[in-house]
């Protein structure tokens, strides 16, 4: 099976393509990895290639309470417990970086202020995790956003450079900037939501590219091109990001120049089916379609995509070399040892929802591993990973 073939990725040998993606989990307190955290990451260190939860660049950065951080000393002392426990097993794993932008809130940014972005355009109907009013933790609507000046960007662009130093002193493997989801990165990226009028501003396609490159450049130049990955969730429309023209155009060339870039890969999130609260957004009809043609166009590095995929659908993208890794999600949560089952036909355990976010080891490192008296059991073919 493809999907349980090794792989070179910018000189790391895989020993499979199964990619674990990064998951927020909200277990940090003091937004700091624990032990608890290294068990978590250690016990799923069978995948190929894991992609840590998305670890805030800095306190601006953060738009969730509980979620580890990597701009202290005591959070790189945290995420080395995790990076040692990985690397025990024998798994490699890459730190995604977090910057959220506007989709936060004054009561987690530091003397409460506003949080910053590409423009000063509120995220209507999205939701950030930070004190209420009684300074209780809860979902709170975001705050009004402050628009980053032009001189503040090349110090934003530092933050994620420290932060990747910071990763590689950690013990991670290499990064992943967070490009998706509609955090930083995609307020740039998104003419509905740029406002600008500097060189950073929505028109021409260039300038609204500027700072995910420039960021790129700066932080390959410190831990090396092959050590760097990125993250994208193309015609998503979470956290009050409009759909755009000109959507399929911008990743398309966003891929030509990464891949002149050599960076180590570009991470496509499908967010079809995606369940936000108790929304499920709808098919895209656009994704597949450019899927298909980012091979032309970043042909460089490792094309990885993750959301709704089986093992079967995964295998097949692989054997078409429409991708070269395949990223899973919550099947993580509930099968720690995902590849053993998909190795072996075995089903997959159900996850619970109401333990995702939050708490303690319920629902975070309880989940066994399958025991099967005959192992004969082939499982669903068609079931959902």
């Amino acid at each position: 099976m493809k999907l349980l073939e090794s792989y070179n990725l910018g000189g790391l040998r895989l020993r499979n393509r199964v990619v674990m993606a990064p998951l927020t989990r909200s277990r940090a307190t003091d937004d700091v990895a624990n032990d608890m955290t290294a068990v978590y990451y250690g016990q799923r260190a069978t995948a190929g290639l894991i992609i840590s939860e998305g670890s805030p660049i800095s306190r601006e950065g953060q738009g969730y309470l509980f979620n580890p951080g990597i701009y202290t000393p005591e959070q790189l002392a945290g995420w080395r417990k995790s990076t040692d426990a990985v690397h025990q097993a024998g798994g490699l794993i890459f730190a995604q970086l977090w910057h959220v932008g506007r989709v936060s809130h004054t009561s987690i940014q530091s003397d409460g202020a506003a949080p910053v972005s590409a423009s000063s355009k509120v995220a209507r109907g999205a939701l950030a995790f930070g004190y209420d009013q009684s300074g209780k933790p809860a979902f709170v609507p975001t705050s009004v956003p402050r628009q980053l000046s032009t001189e503040e960007i090349a110090r934003l662009i530092g933050d994620f450079v420290t932060a990747a130093a910071n990763a590689i002193e950690a013990g991670f493997d290499g990064v992943e900037l967070h490009g998706a989801g509609g955090y930083i990165f995609e307020q740039f990226l998104n003419p509905a939501v740029n406002d600008r009028s500097d060189q950073y501003s929505a028109t021409p396609l260039a300038n609204r590219m500027r700072f995910l490159l420039e960021t790129v450049d700066a932080v390959a130049a410190r831990i090396g091109a092959n050590r760097v990955g990125i993250r994208f969730s193309p015609f998503g429309e979470l956290f009050d990001m409009p759909a755009y023209a000109d959507a399929e155009h911008t990743y398309l060339e966003l891929g030509r120049e990464l891949a002149e870039r050599k960076i180590a890969y570009v991470h496509l999130m499908d967010q079809s089916g995606f369940r936000l609260e108790d929304a499920i957004l709808p098919a895209n009809a656009h994704f597949p379609r450019l899927l298909e043609k980012l091979r032309d166009s970043f042909h460089t590095g490792a094309i990885i995509v993750a959301g709704g995929l089986t093992r079967e659908r995964a295998n097949q993208l692989i054997a078409d070399g429409v991708i070269d890794l395949a990223a899973f999600g919550e099947p993580f949560i509930s099968n720690p040892d995902l590849v053993a089952r998909f190795e072996h036909g075995w089903p997959l355990a159900p996850a619970d929802r109401a333990t995702f976010y939050g708490g303690g080891a319920k629902g975070y490192i309880d989940y066994p591993v399958y025991v099967s008296e005959t192992k004969a059991d082939t499982g669903s073919p068609d079931e959902k990973c």
